[in-house]
């Protein structure tokens, strides 16, 4: 199915950039008209998802993260982030609520189960040495909206 509306970026797995990240998706989504609280749900999922590749992906080095997202008929949003890191070597275990691979960092291990509760549908994809890419789908509920975005 051909997208109504599609973005790209990319950019560096600074902590101070996981903000931008969400901003900029939050921004894209908003032609959907989502509610507040459809609008938080995917704005932090995307902060899991980008802190896991700052915090986890590229855990020694400064590395690039991408983001797609695109818009589908019937208010079906689709997010992409993927980065070129580490990757997984168990997805099925890191998906785990309460598994981390940093321990000492004190982090609770949610993340996946974060972005899986927020969103409608969550896969991820990683390879060691590769990376790993999380597609999440949020459907927003269409209000009687004539949204001039998904005519063009």
């Amino acid at each position: 199915m051909k997208p109504i509306n599609a973005m790209k970026m990319e950019f560096l797995s600074k902590s101070a950039n996981e903000g931008f990240a969400r901003s900029v998706v939050a921004a894209f989504a908003a032609s959907l008209d989502p509610t507040i609280d459809e609008l938080a749900d995917i704005k932090t999922a995307v902060s899991e998802a980008v802190t896991n590749c700052i915090v986890h992906a590229y855990r020694e080095c400064i590395g690039k993260i991408y983001i797609t997202a695109a818009i589908y008929e019937g208010g079906r949003l689709s997010i992409k982030i993927k980065d070129n890191g580490c990757g997984i070597d168990d997805v099925q275990k890191a998906m785990e609520p309460m598994y981390t691979t940093s321990p000492e960092t004190e982090r609770a291990g949610l993340g996946f189960s974060v972005m899986e509760s927020f969103m409608d549908k969550l896969k991820v994809r990683s390879k060691p040495q590769k990376g790993t890419t999380v597609v999440m789908e949020k459907r927003i509920n269409q209000r009687g909206l004539h949204n001039d975005a998904r005519n063009d």
